[in-house]
């Protein structure tokens, strides 16, 4: 684990560097995704035990981190710096080196090892594949659909021009209004079940804990405020379940 932890450490020191050179600390986004799946292989070659349990994560990893590092890159490439990271940056002014460094590239470094601890300690041992821990995958396939096809939906609704302004109440978004967010958490709430079948203990039980946190409490809401903003919020937030897919029957006053 702690060769997962100097990884993850080395792996963000430089993303901060190009970062601070360029100007641009939203660039930690595009290294999220991607940075578990290098981690996890890094550690599955270096135990050089190839085994089916390491393999089958792995692969789970590498599905959901390389299409987020896709869908980031290709949204974020070449534009300017996130509003986010821009406002930090002024706010910080003289500390912005810093305090960007411990805020935000070691503070997503070790949000990344605390997720992926499961993942990591798979690969550092020699646990076997158990059939029963398929009931993970299972748990991962369906988070990784409401992820994917909740990106794909608003994707193709941000480009119809005649829905400009407008929110999103189709598909996976009548059911909830952050299908993605909820797809991601439950895939870690997979990998989670996935791990402990296996064998790994069970108090690993924060990694799930962690990702779904930081996207109910942190994420959301900053996105919700921006949501409010647009026609028919009232409506779609009485009757759409911020988070978990299902549709509600609260009546307006």
């Amino acid at each position: 684990m702690l060769t997962a932890f100097i990884i993850i450490i080395s792996y963000f020191t430089l993303f901060f560097i190009v970062g601070t050179i360029i100007k641009n600390n939203s660039i930690v986004d595009i290294g999220w995704g991607l940075g578990f799946v290098i981690s996890a292989w890094a550690l599955f070659f270096i135990s050089n035990e190839f085994t089916t349990s390491k393999i089958v994560v792995n692969v789970l990893v590498s599905l959901w981190g390389l299409r987020l590092f896709y869908y980031i890159l290709k949204r974020n490439i070449f534009e300017k710096e996130d509003f986010r990271y821009a406002q930090w940056r002024k706010d910080w002014g003289k500390w912005v080196i810093p305090r960007a460094f411990l805020q935000v590239f070691m503070l997503q470094g070790t949000l990344m090892f605390l997720i992926g601890s499961t993942v990591f300690y798979i690969n550092t041992s020699d646990l076997d594949f158990n059939y029963l821990s398929l009931i993970g995958v299972a748990l991962w396939v369906i988070g990784y659909y409401f992820e994917a096809v909740g990106d794909s939906q608003l994707k193709k609704h941000i480009k119809n021009k005649d829905a400009k302004g407008q929110l999103l109440k189709t598909g996976l978004w009548s059911l909830t209004r952050h299908p993605n967010y909820f797809g991601e958490a439950l895939m870690w709430v997979g990998i989670y079940v996935y791990a402990i079948i296996i064998g790994v203990p069970i108090y690993f039980v924060f990694s799930p804990i962690v990702i779904t946190s930081v996207l109910y409490f942190i994420s959301t809401p900053i996105l919700e405020r921006k949501m409010s903003e647009r026609e028919g919020w009232d409506e779609y937030a009485r009757k759409t379940s911020m988070f978990l897919p299902f549709k509600l029957n609260k009546r307006s006053k």
